[in-house]
């Protein structure tokens, strides 16, 4: 409390920050107790909800920067910028940390426009070396603290006497405010920039190729460099700096950013890397296991603005630079592995490689980068269940359906390479070895409707509601544009159709639906796994269900099986390379898959990334869900919450803990909602708050 007022009573009121230099004037929100309640601020999934009232008007989460002005950019001047530090309520900070919790670090880049190369020319080089030199922030500037929360910041680099005062100019400012001591996390400020000619002129366009929005659609947020100070977690930062000023590292890699985003992000796939050449930029930065969880040729997953101009920069500018970072085994030089030969330099590359498509598969920049799924020439297959009958004890279910294409012509299934349908249950949990069907042979079709009577009866022992679902694949022939011979193994697949029928329900039960596969495709764009033809995670959990493993796969030598549980399944992927435990299930044709090497961009934290509510995530886990048996860990029977938890968790300490809390032999509950349930002090969700 005696902190609190201290803080309190300096900072009581509103404050006017006026600059006499610059002649500006800011007011801004006065700190204390007046901004209510943390929750009324902070979700769940953020440590600020779960702060007292004390602790939150003592701390005032957050830091963010805010320019005031900057002058002196002119050649031979050295410049000073005017900044604001404020709270999340927008009260001032005090830089140092005295006035109020927690020392802010501040650093600043400026970078001039070079429209022609589309790139900038970083202004605050630092010479590390007689030979080597690094764009990168002003080091070793001074501060003027005015008032709280109020700064001018002079910079030690003074601009190049040549210094063209006309050309755009863009200053960066990145900043951290060191509170983990207090709410166990420091504050990243949302990057603040200014773009302007230093001669008072209109500022040109800059730099928007990029949406930072884009990248944090996977790595949430994009985190870099926070080892030598405030962490950048925006793409405009980036840019200001890896620049072909960029020295080539010890390893011969450029750190240019075009080049190395694209090498980094095609890591493992690098034709470099498959002939067993590493991708290591620099000693210990191996991007060689890196899997872009899409499809790399979605240049636009990355490559969004707001411009439509900066958003279509990837089709506008082919270079060797760009180009041959994913394609790095092309030698421009004698022309090996490119079409069109050898290449002097990028001045003729546009004259094949196009910015507007003619046709798909083509060499056009568009056309070369189609992905199948996306082709115009698929039929955009819709699949419907339509009913489902006979569904009691002993009787054998008689599905309706149809497949549609996208102009809602109904097609005959029965051509089609795949038609198999699925059911399994209860929706409580799934707890059944599926019922899978090959349907072609007993389907039939009146011209519109398609029906299918499943081979296996209902056993007498299905309760609750079950599931049926349907697998479809159908070849579609994709015809190239650039001559080569057409694509002719591809197979489109609709989403997979769930249907739910009442067995000693009164009425259908759905399964709950804890994960959405719209959060899974924000990454992965269009998850399909067994050859793409399983979209639907809805229909993944009807197979990937407590009680089934891989043995129907696993040769007995390879004994114990690996559960294939969903809830402990999908935590140990992404979990990948910081298990503890080996994880290697056999799939199809009996072959092995590790998922050791996976490198999760994100913050497995943030559980809302996958799950569709904290709700779907909490303890305890609603009524009926069932053990899972999981014979290759420390414990070969876990309760569903544990499963879950020990998927992340799976060291043997996690393990200790779980088994202590858990009755198995026979299963009997476990006890994690005790401490980890909803509002409990250890709150699954509190826990992962962030």
């Amino acid at each position: 409390m005696l902190r609190r007022g201290i803080a309190l009573a300096i900072t009581a009121g509103s404050l006017a920050l006026t600059s006499n230099q610059l002649n500006t004037t800011r007011v801004v929100a006065p700190r204390g107790g007046d901004g209510g309640p943390p929750q009324a601020f902070y979700s769940e999934t953020s440590k600020e909800y779960y702060l007292t009232q004390d602790e939150f008007d003592f701390l005032r989460p957050g830091v963010h920067v805010s320019i005031v002005g900057v002058v002196n950019v002119a050649a031979g001047q050295k410049p000073v910028v005017e900044v604001l530090f404020t709270d999340d309520l927008g009260a001032p900070l005090d830089r140092t940390g005295v006035v109020t919790p927690g020392a802010i670090e501040a650093e600043f880049v400026l970078g001039q426009w070079d429209a022609g190369n589309y790139e900038y020319v970083n202004l605050t080089t630092l010479a590390v070396s007689p030979t080597i030199t690094y764009p990168l922030h002003d080091s070793g500037g001074t501060w003027q603290d005015i008032d709280v929360g109020h700064s001018k910041y002079s910079f030690a680099k003074a601009m190049p006497t040549n210094f063209d005062a006309t050309k755009t100019v863009t200053l960066g400012i990145y900043a951290a405010r060191s509170t983990a001591d207090i709410v166990g996390k420091d504050y990243v400020a949302p990057a603040a920039f200014k773009d302007f000619r230093p001669d008072g002129g209109a500022a040109t366009t800059v730099f928007a190729a990029i949406d930072t929005a884009s990248c944090n659609n996977c790595h949430d947020p994009i985190s870099m460099h926070g080892q030598f100070g405030p962490p950048i977690q925006d793409v405009k930062l980036c840019v200001l700096c890896h620049t072909s000023q960029m020295p080539i590292t010890q390893t011969g890699q450029s750190l240019e950013f075009k080049v190395m985003i694209h090498k980094i992000h095609d890591g493992k796939n690098l034709p470099s890397v498959q002939s067993g050449t590493p991708y290591i930029v620099s000693p210990g930065a191996d991007f060689s296991t890196v899997g872009f969880p899409q499809d790399i040729r979605n240049c636009t997953t990355c490559h969004t603005s707001a411009s439509a101009d900066d958003a279509a920069i990837w089709t506008t500018r082919p270079s060797q630079a760009a180009c041959g970072a994913c394609h790095d085994n092309i030698n421009w030089k004698t022309g090996a592995n490119h079409a069109g030969g050898l290449q002097i330099n990028d001045a003729s590359c546009a004259n094949c490689h196009e910015s507007e498509q003619e046709a798909e598969f083509d060499a056009t920049i568009p056309g070369a980068h189609i992905v199948e799924y996306k082709s115009t020439q698929l039929l955009g297959l819709t699949m419907t269940i339509l009913s489902v009958t006979q569904t009691g004890h002993g009787q054998y279910p008689l599905v309706t359906f149809q497949v549609l294409d996208k102009n809602g012509n109904s097609l005959d299934p029965r051509p089609f390479d795949t038609l198999q349908f699925t059911m399994g249950g209860p929706t409580t949990d799934y707890a059944v070895l599926p019922i899978s069907e090959n349907a072609q042979a007993k389907t039939t079709f009146d011209g519109k409707n398609a029906t299918y009577m499943f081979q296996t009866p209902i056993p007498a022992t299905a309760v609750g509601t079950w599931a049926v679902t349907c697998d479809v694949e159908l070849t579609v022939p994709l015809k190239r544009g650039d001559g080569k011979p057409d694509i002719t193994s591809f197979t489109e697949s609709p989403m997979n159709p769930i249907f739910y029928i009442a067995i000693t329900d009164k009425q259908p039960v759905p399964r709950r639906v804890a994960v959405d596969v719209a959060n899974c495709n924000k990454c992965h764009d269009h998850l399909g796994a067994h050859g793409g033809r399983r979209l639907n995670t809805q229909n993944c959990i009807i197979c990937h269900n407590p009680n089934n493993d891989d043995s129907s796969q696993r040769a007995a030598a390879k004994n114990p099986p690996e559960s294939i549980s969903f809830q402990r399944m999908i935590h140990r992927v992404h979990t990948g390379e910081n298990l503890t435990q080996d994880f290697t299930i056999y799939g199809h044709g009996h072959s092995a898959v590790n998922f050791n090497d996976v490198r999760y961009p994100s913050d497995r934290r943030d559980c809302l990334k996958c799950h569709t509510t904290t709700a779907a995530y909490d303890l305890p886990l609603p009524v009926g869900t069932i053990p899972v048996t999981t014979q290759r860990d420390y414990m070969t029977q876990q309760g569903p919450g544990t499963a879950a938890c020990l998927g992340c968790h799976d060291n043997v300490e996690a393990a200790t803990h779980a088994s202590l809390n858990t009755v198995t032999k026979p299963f009997f509950g476990e006890a994690c909602a005790t401490c980890h349930g909803a509002g409990k002090d250890w709150d699954v969700v509190k826990e992962h708050a962030r």
